[in-house]
């Protein structure tokens, strides 16, 4: 029997860093969805100023969808996507501490450099960016998810098939049964769990490769798992 999916319309969808591309991608496609979202960053002005934005876009209810500074962000949401540069990922968790104790986290943070022979995947002491989130926020739920979602394709909402699968990571059924939902009320995306945070590494180090191909290939390329029902 198949379980019944996880109803996120009575929460609040926070994400800090949501006046960068990816951040504002995911939140853009929540927004449509039908969910109320918090746009968080360093700047509470440019934070309102996206928020307004999106919110038009998707022509979204008074409201819905709002904006504030990370920690305001943090405090205000239920559950909290992290899209921040990887430069200040740490810090930023550490100084929510508080505010995202208790809370579903989910790191969509991809630790990569970039030299002339294109992207490749930097060493974390603790293996990934999402373990580096489970070590600072001991209070939090902390999952990985959204690592292989196209920015641009995000911000077209001309394109109502997004077409792939997210990969979800986390020690905790519920949080990741969460995630997954997330990822599904998204039009043509599929959450599908991947394992527990151990496991992150890889699946954040694979977005090095994504980018090869959507430079070899001038495209969007995610990623499908084959053989689910």
């Amino acid at each position: 029997m198949t379980e019944p999916a996880p109803d996120l319309t009575s929460l609040t969808i926070g994400v800090l860093g949501g006046t960068g591309p990816q951040g504002k991608g995911l939140a853009l496609r929540w927004i449509a969805a039908g969910l109320k979202v918090v746009i968080g960053s360093r700047d509470a002005g440019r934070a309102k100023t996206a928020a307004d934005e999106l919110a038009e876009q998707a022509g979204a209810p008074a409201g819905e969808v709002s904006g504030a500074d990370n920690a305001g962000c943090a405090a205000a949401s239920d559950i909290v996507l992290v899209a921040v540069p990887w430069d200040g990922h740490q810090a930023l968790l550490t100084s929510l501490r508080e505010p995202l104790a208790g809370k579903i986290v989910i790191d969509c943070v991809n630790p990569l450099g970039f030299d002339k022979q294109g992207p490749y995947p930097l060493e974390v002491a603790e293996g990934s960016a999402a373990q580096q989130a489970a070590s600072v926020l001991p209070d939090s739920r902390v999952t990985a998810a959204f690592h292989h979602v196209s920015a641009v394709t995000l911000a077209d909402l001309s394109v109502t098939d997004v077409g792939l699968d997210v990969v979800v990571l986390g020690e905790d059924r519920e949080a990741t049964d969460q995630v997954r939902a997330l990822a599904d009320a998204i039009p043509g995306m599929r959450g599908v769990f991947g394992g527990r945070l151990r496991n992150a590494g890889q699946i954040e180090a694979l977005t090095a490769n994504l980018i090869a191909i959507n430079r070899r290939y001038k495209t969007h390329a995610g990623i499908r798992i084959t053989g689910l029902s």
